[in-house]
């Protein structure tokens, strides 16, 4: 798995309405190391809307994992509401009238989860779970 970052300059343009959570994970202090590790390797995030609840997203665009019938595949790390959120369109795509629907791949949304937590934390060096 590969992860290109998506600066707030092209966010727009990578934006899909099928993105969906993950997982949200709840440790003491890791939206703190995450969010810091992400500023140092990337700046600002892919969003800047930070209120209360939200404070950081950063979103990439995933190469070498197959999302078919999907052209591509999009996975985003936020907070919400002090947990650590993993977000992604894996397993959706949108219809003809840009409404997302169930691919046949959405049954393997939680392989994809530990395969992405797995990921992140390795790059990250950061105990995710």
């Amino acid at each position: 798995m590969q992860l290109e970052f998506i600066p707030v300059e092209d966010f727009y343009f990578a934006l899909t309405l099928a993105l969906r959570t993950l997982e949200d994970l709840e440790k003491p202090g890791l939206v703190e190391q995450v969010r810091s590790r992400l500023l140092v390797e990337y700046g600002q995030p892919s969003t800047v809307a930070p209120g209360k609840q939200n404070t950081f997203n950063y979103v990439f665009s995933v190469q070498g994992v197959d999302n078919s019938p999907a052209s591509g595949l999009v996975v985003s790390i936020s907070d919400w509401q002090n947990k650590l959120r993993l977000s992604s369109d894996y397993g959706w795509t949108l219809d003809q009238e840009r409404k997302p629907i169930r691919t046949e791949k959405y049954n393997q949304r939680s392989q994809f989860t530990q395969q992405l937590r797995s990921h992140f934390q390795h790059w990250l060096q950061l105990p995710l779970s």
